[in-house]
């Protein structure tokens, strides 16, 4: 199956330091929800059909460990596993069926050549759409890994995983996987990792909602709110209890495939009005820079569990 490829992105999997914390957060100033959990793992959903959105894992460090992806069908996964193979990259032996209380499903879980923990699977279990309230988020919109070898990794996914170059800056490329702009960005970087992870909102309005909790709940505004200029998208970003950055985003530029035409780095330091077309949110905060660089995990690690103690004391009432 030549044209085997990734259709959407499912999920995204973390490693926190305080699994309880974490869940606090992520459910009740986040705004997902509990809906599976073993031993030292827990999944939330948001309010679209995906079974999870995220995954918690209690681990001595916190960080990514791993992003889930979506194919077509079974045969889908067997196609991109055997491909994959031929890469020379690390990739399971061979699909399996996957735990139920993950929402189960047929998959496998492969590196790429940086060493990005990926995932694809099929059959996973689905919810019904509970899209009542704009304040909470609907799905994960897209993952931004930093690369040090961007070029390769681009190709990687171009070529391994099915996905379509969108737009490339000097700093990012922006590839997709379905009608969003992008699913994933690759950002320069001096090693691999996590840049972010933004979760998608229904309108601005909903941003706005979600913003306001995350501020009322002690969570600043480390960068937004304003439009991007590649993918024409609302954010707002913030730096979560275990220093890891979050971004709510909103009508995020949905793709023609029969019209649409890639933009160059050039193109984009050219364009006015950036890194926000509004104009309002020119700078990044020195902090939000720090932890898409992986650095706040290590010069941060005390306030990081003051921050979580902090969380869990507001949210269970303590």
């Amino acid at each position: 199956m030549s044209n085997a490829r990734i259709t959407g992105l499912r999920s995204i999997e973390l490693g926190v330091r305080d699994l309880n914390a974490s869940a606090a957060f992520y459910s009740r100033v986040w705004g997902l929800e509990e809906v599976s959990s073993e031993a030292d793992t827990i999944h939330l959903r948001g309010t679209g059909t995906e079974h999870h959105t995220v995954t918690l894992r209690q681990r001595p460090q916190s960080g990514l460990l791993g992003v889930h992806f979506a194919a077509t069908d079974r045969n889908t996964v067997d196609a991109l596993h055997a491909r994959l193979k031929g890469y020379g990259v690390a990739v399971a032996d061979k699909p399996i069926e996957l735990p139920r209380v993950a929402g189960g499903g047929y998959g496998f879980q492969f590196r790429s050549a940086e060493g990005h923990v990926l995932n694809v699977s099929a059959d996973v279990a689905r919810h019904p759409d509970v899209g009542n309230d704009r304040s909470r988020p609907i799905k994960l919109s897209h993952v931004v890994l930093n690369s040090v070898g961007i070029d390769e990794t681009t190709e990687f996914f171009l070529d391994g995983l099915g996905f379509r170059v969108s737009d490339k800056t000097h700093m990012m490329h922006f590839v997709r996987c379905s009608a969003d702009h992008h699913s994933i960005a690759l950002a320069r970087a001096q090693g691999p990792g996590l840049n972010h992870m933004a979760y998608e909102m229904e309108n601005i309005d909903g941003l706005m909602r979600g913003a306001g909790r995350m501020k009322q709940s002690g969570f600043n505004v480390e960068w937004g709110v304003g439009r991007h200029g590649p993918g024409d998208n609302v954010f707002s970003y913030f730096i979560e209890p275990n220093g890891l950055v979050v971004e709510y985003t909103t009508e995020i530029q949905q793709i023609d495939e029969a019209e649409y035409v890639p933009q160059t780095p050039e193109y984009w330091a050219a364009f006015p009005m950036r890194p926000c077309r509004w104009g309002m949110a020119t700078t990044a905060s020195n902090r939000l820079r720090a932890a898409m660089a992986g650095k706040l995990v290590d010069v941060a690690e005390e306030d990081r569990d003051v921050r979580c103690e902090e969380v869990m004391a507001k949210t269970l009432g303590r």
